[in-house]
């Protein structure tokens, strides 16, 4: 944004709280207004015809968009991926104290990413991880859905499971 003696319009069109008559006023006149105030002449808008500019208090306003700024940064939704890593050999109680703790995850909102490693020459299971990556999907399915179906990269395999919106 171009402030004062910046701005290089022959005319600009000036509004907001401290102008007593919004309207177009030459370059001149804006910047005597402004000074009569003591506040700066800021540019809003300079693709308009003519700029449009407000007069206010250049620091104040910069402060105020950081505030609004890190605000929005705040509100701003986090997303936290949970892993939960297995064999294509998982026990039947491994597997579900795992999906138990997937449930808890995608109950407090988190996503998880379902993975399981292939060890050595494990990798000719492939098959059997697919389906028990399924299995984990379908299990789950009240507290999240699938987001992509089992994928191999290299030696593992994941899926990523999203939670359920909540009504």
């Amino acid at each position: 944004m171009r402030i004062n003696e910046e701005i290089t319009a022959p005319q600009v069109r000036l509004v907001g709280d401290n102008v007593p008559e919004p309207g177009v006023y030459p370059i001149s006149k804006a910047m005597a207004m402004a000074d009569e105030l003591e506040l700066d002449l800021v540019e809003i808008s300079a693709k308009a015809d003519p700029p449009v500019c407000k007069i206010l208090d250049y620091q104040k306003y910069l402060y105020q968009q950081r505030k609004k700024a890190k605000e929005m940064k705040a509100n701003a939704a986090k997303v936290v991926i949970k892993e939960i890593r297995f064999g294509p050999n998982t026990d039947e109680h491994d597997f579900q104290f795992k999906l138990k703790h997937a449930q808890e995850f995608l109950q407090e909102g988190s996503k998880v990413k379902a993975s399981i490693f292939f060890r050595g020459r494990s990798i000719q299971f492939a098959e059997q991880g697919k389906k028990q990556l399924l299995r984990f999907a379908v299990e789950l399915e009240e507290y999240g859905r699938a987001e992509s179906m089992p994928v191999l990269e290299g030696k593992r395999m994941h899926m990523m499971l999203a939670p359920a919106k909540k009504k």
